[in-house]
């Protein structure tokens, strides 16, 4: 059987199909022509991060196709409903990569908590020619330690994310509509564990606690972040959104960001991908990554892995 990793898989992924008897594609082909590939390639099983779509219209066109699959955790480019209705597995990897995006998270808030996104724009530039003026401009940097982080969403990624938090020294504050607690365990190198129970809070009150703001949400009809809950925040917060483009009104964070309200953001997604707002883009307040919350080498061998442990098991 044949398997099309249509927007890649790890290598450690490939090796364990490979070894269970499947035949692994990783031939990147053409959203338009991908119907016609997948049939004449007799592909049983296909494989998507966020690139693909896999939409009604070629689940209909594929009846060999069995299996569909999602590096990763979000699954809204895919008709999930519609492929089960219809006979076909849907699976995806929701644990593997959760750890990955909060240390992005983290690597933003700190960056950001000391200009370093700035810093290391600036000093390339006029290090050599305005070095004590660039000190004046960032010598005015906030510590993690002691904050409150708020958590927006408490699912996987949002309390991997707190754990990071706990473990730098931070009080976490959680909301999620779905959840009333959940049990933190830290391990640490020595074999040592410490658990933190955190019982979720709502909304508004995150939103007015807290020093730092990080959303782990799915995608949604509405603006889980608008005009009215920057209004309710701290002044001179900073916010970080790795979850999803469209969960956070990018126009309503701009005006925040002019009016002290917000004092810096990390931004890893956006409302217009691939083609994010020039504003945005060009805007000192922020700190961006290209959708790179999961790309680390640790988490995509263990998304490769665990789509081929399911792959093999439904399949045998």
């Amino acid at each position: 059987m044949k398997v099309l990793a249509n927007d890649g898989i790890s290598q450690s992924g490939i090796d364990a199909l490979e070894k269970g008897g499947y035949e692994v594609i990783t031939t990147t082909v053409a959203q338009e022509q991908l119907i016609n590939f997948i049939n004449e390639k007799d592909i049983t099983v296909l494989l998507v991060r966020s690139a693909t779509t896999v939409r009604k219209d070629l689940i209909d066109a594929c009846p060999g196709l069995k299996i569909i699959g999602r590096g990763g955790v979000g699954m809204d480019n895919i008709d999930v409903e519609y492929a089960k209705e219809q006979g076909r597995s849907v699976i995806n990897t929701p644990a593997a990569s959760s750890h990955s995006v909060a240390e992005l998270v983290f690597g933003h808030l700190y960056g950001l908590a000391r200009y370093l996104h700035n810093s290391n724009r600036d000093m390339p530039l006029e290090g050599d020619s305005n070095f004590k003026g660039l000190k004046k401009a960032y010598a005015k940097g906030t510590e993690l330690k002691g904050k409150t982080l708020g958590v927006l969403g408490f699912g996987r990624i949002g309390q991997a994310t707190a754990k990071v938090a706990l473990g730098a020294g931070m009080k976490v504050v959680a909301f999620d509509p779905f959840l009333e607690s959940a049990n933190l365990e830290l391990d640490f190198f020595d074999g040592q564990t410490v658990n933190f129970d955190i019982k979720t809070i709502s909304k508004e009150d995150v939103l007015k606690q807290s020093d730092f703001i990080t959303l782990h949400v799915p995608a949604q009809e509405d603006y889980v972040i608008d005009e009215a809950e920057f209004n309710i925040m701290k002044d001179g917060v900073i916010l970080a959104n790795a979850a999803r483009g469209g969960v956070l009104n990018e126009i309503a964070l701009v005006k925040a960001i002019e009016s002290g309200k917000v004092a810096r953001a990390a931004l890893d997604v956006f409302e217009k991908e691939p083609k994010p707002e020039m504003q945005l883009l060009m805007n000192p307040a922020l700190s961006l990554t290209p959708h790179t919350g999961a790309a680390t080498n640790e988490a995509q061998d263990r998304i490769g892995t665990e789509l081929a442990s399911q792959i093999i098991s439904i399949l045998g």
